[in-house]
């Protein structure tokens, strides 16, 4: 899905509820038989990664809140729970974004690359094809390119993948957490 890009101080908050939404209809697609299925996310199967996903708006919130946040903590509900488990999380991160200054919601953005690349993996996963939409993608990509280099990627990144300045929005945005679109 392709939207037009709008210029407006709070259009990462905008951007962010689009992100939340394709994330919660990914995880309304998993169904039981897909649990262990393998993902893009190296050693990661569908259910650990959508229980991540389900658990990424609480974690978001926690850490405005100025709490020690556990990224590797997840939601401690079943996985038929994870959609509406992380749609009650995403209300409520949605509710903290609105309430913050037109200086602070550019943050947001780097919601919208974690969430994006990560609905993008549980799609690729699942093997059904799903909508996505593709300023997530873009502001998310262009959040991580100001900050993540070749010596902050951590664990988290692998080595961002080649791909033509072409390329679809979310295939630059994944290669460039270090997935491979192609795969």
């Amino acid at each position: 899905m392709t939207t037009t890009p709008t210029s407006s101080p709070h259009q990462p908050v905008v951007v962010l509820s689009r992100a939340l939404d394709q994330a919660g209809d990914a995880l309304a697609a998993v169904h039981a038989d897909d649990l262990d299925r393998p993902t893009p996310c190296h050693g990661w199967t569908v259910r650990e990664l959508a229980d991540h996903l389900a658990a990424a708006p609480e974690h978001f919130l926690q850490q405005a809140r100025g709490e020690e946040v556990d990224w590797s903590a997840g939601t401690g509900v079943e996985p038929a729970q994870l959609a509406s488990h992380f749609r009650v999380h995403a209300d409520d991160l949605l509710h903290h974004w609105h309430d913050q200054s037109d200086d602070q919601v550019a943050q947001a953005d780097w919601q919208s690359a974690e969430l994006g690349a990560h609905t993008w993996d549980l799609v690729r996963a699942l093997g059904r094809p799903m909508p996505l939409d593709d300023e997530v993608a873009e502001r998310g990509l262009a959040f991580m390119q100001q900050g993540l280099t070749p010596d902050n990627r951590g664990e988290a990144f692998g080595a961002a993948v080649d791909v033509p300045d072409d390329a679809p929005a979310y295939d630059r945005l994944v290669a460039f957490a270090g997935r491979d679109p192609r795969a």
